[in-house]
């Protein structure tokens, strides 16, 4: 097991080597595992990013991201401006379809709503809106349109998690129940943690992934 004072080192060491990351306002904390984060990132891409960094660290159980989002020198934007980047931005990408979402900002938060019968062109929207000058915090409302789920549901999910390279499928068992994907076992980080969440999302016809994936690194590495 690895202490709090050397996780706290290491992920300091990892977010100084970012070079997206402006690390000086920023704080960390750990206490048995749990990582906490606050300052202020001077972007939400910068905010995200950090989070990203500090998920791929052995050992760190949870992370609690109190960060907030300043306004950085230039990227000033009143809500409507910021609303018809957004509406713009996603005319320009092919993989959104922006006839399909609703967009509303208050104070450089945006609210995204609306269907989508699948979720990646859901996570592509939220990751365009992520990256856009002004935006301080992303919160996705859309919601995957149910379609009949195939009958080997479980068994493509299973498959997508073994051509994870960073995943040991062997400690995950998935659970189908019509729409809803329950994920059950023991993974080494909380990246590991989103990346079979990811995976399950990505098969067709599921609306709901329950993930109860625990992140212990001594207990997956003796499965």
């Amino acid at each position: 097991m690895r202490s709090d004072i050397e996780l706290e080192r290491e992920i300091f060491a990892k977010l100084r080597l970012e070079p997206s990351i402006s690390h000086e306002d920023m704080a960390i904390a750990v206490k048995d595992g749990v990582v906490t984060l606050t300052g202020v990132a001077s972007s939400f891409t910068e905010w995200h990013t950090a989070e990203r960094v500090v998920e791929r660290v052995l050992g760190v159980k949870e992370l609690v991201n109190k960060m907030i989002v300043g306004r950085a020198a230039g990227a000033h934007r009143t809500d409507a401006e910021l609303a018809h980047a957004v509406v713009n931005a996603f005319k320009w990408d092919v993989l959104v379809p922006a006839d399909s979402i609703r967009v509303t900002v208050t104070n450089g938060q945006v609210v995204l709503e609306g269907d989508m019968p699948w979720n990646f062109p859901r996570m592509a929207a939220e990751r365009m809106v992520r990256n856009l000058a002004g935006v301080r915090g992303v919160t996705n409302l859309i919601q995957v349109q149910e379609i009949p789920a195939p009958s080997d549901v479980k068994q493509r999910i299973t498959a997508a998690l073994r051509r994870q390279a960073e995943l040991d499928a062997e400690r995950i068992t998935v659970e189908a129940k019509g729409h809803a994907i329950t994920l059950r076992g023991t993974v080494r980080t909380l990246a590991e943690q989103r990346e079979a969440e990811d995976a399950a999302w990505r098969a067709p016809g599921v609306t709901r992934v329950e993930n109860e994936l625990v992140v212990d690194p001594v207990a997956a590495a003796m499965v």
